[in-house]
């Protein structure tokens, strides 16, 4: 309710910064311009941003057949979550990481990768896959949708007053100043409100993905791993789009680990932190109940599973996990 309601303040400040960049730049009419632009664009983008993307990630789509351990954790978990059996896709990067993508939990697909499924432990990977199994069930797709479409707005708007003079604006009570001061900070203004909306909306996944596995501590684990080869290991796909990057669990960029307000991503310690005080608030009084609700996720039987060949990590220090 906390990660909500602190969403829903942030999108009202994100309005308000529209409304108010509109009445110092473009004038009302100016506004609805952009805001009309923003909207097409982003509506475009959240019909097809699910394909874009998984063709981006050269995501190859994974079946019964092809991975049936992989492909059965992932049902197990969505009739936990209480959606729809999404789509399952392999990436092919030896960076352990993963993502979710589709404009509803109808329309939704999961993407792991194979460094993921050699790095981790069953268990870590059922966490991992039941945070993006949150994002969906929480249309965080739709929210991040609403998000970008105002920011875009505003550094339109902002463009308007550079090329089309927004002082000359007869609204503006501040004039020639009011108009430069709101071109040059209010992108920057938006782009920090919407990445404040991407943290906050990490937390909330990484809530409910506790609730869905009823295994906190293996989401933890889990963060810990992946943070630790993120480093180590480059994602050249996301390279490449960085745009990209807000859809993983942990910010598949190198060079890109610092916890600020640029920071599309929590910091992991502090996601971890976090995941142990609902681990110890979900233990105490109910430690019985919590062992029969969490699910068992074995080793896959030898053969069941297999994951194509991607290369090692240039360090060749990636653990072999019992998903190889």
């Amino acid at each position: 309710m906390v990660n909500a309601f602190r969403t829903t303040i942030l999108l009202a400040g994100l309005t308000a910064l529209f409304m108010a960049v509109g009445y110092f730049i473009g004038g009302t009419g100016g506004m609805m311009v952009a805001l009309g632009v923003a909207v097409v664009t982003n509506l475009f983008s959240y019909w097809n941003a699910d394909q874009l993307v998984l063709r981006m990630q050269q995501a190859e789509p994974v079946d019964p057949r092809s991975a049936p351990d992989l492909y059965a954790m992932v049902e197990r978990l969505a009739r936990q979550a209480g959606i729809p059996m999404p789509r399952v896709y392999l990436i092919h990067s030896e960076q352990p990481n993963a993502f979710a993508t589709g404009r509803n939990p109808q329309n939704a697909a999961v993407a792991v990768s194979a460094g993921l499924l050699r790095a981790l432990e069953p268990r870590e990977v059922a966490a991992v896959i039941a945070h993006e199994l949150a994002h969906i069930r929480n249309y965080d797709t739709l929210t991040m949708t609403v998000t970008a479409t105002l920011a875009g707005a505003i550094s339109m708007l902002a463009q308007f007053g550079l090329f089309f003079g927004g002082g000359n604006n007869r609204d503006n009570p501040l004039g020639g100043l009011g108009a430069l001061l709101m071109v040059f900070l209010a992108p920057v203004a938006a782009m920090l409100v919407q990445m404040a909306i991407s943290r906050t909306r990490e937390y909330e996944a990484d809530h409910d993905a506790a609730e869905i596995s009823g295994d906190p501590e293996a989401l933890a684990s889990a963060l810990s791993k992946i943070s630790h080869y993120a480093r180590r290991v480059q994602n050249l796909a996301a390279e490449r789009n960085p745009a990209m990057a807000h859809l993983y669990i942990i910010n598949p960029l190198s060079g890109a680990r610092m916890d600020n307000l640029f920071s599309t991503h929590p910091n992991v310690e502090n996601r971890i932190a976090a995941l142990a005080r609902l681990a110890e608030q979900t233990a105490v009084g109910h430690k019985s109940r919590q062992r029969a609700a969490r699910p068992s996720f074995s080793a896959p039987a030898r053969g069941g599973w297999r994951v194509p060949p991607t290369g090692r990590p240039d360090d060749g220090d990636a653990p072999g996990g019992p998903w190889g």
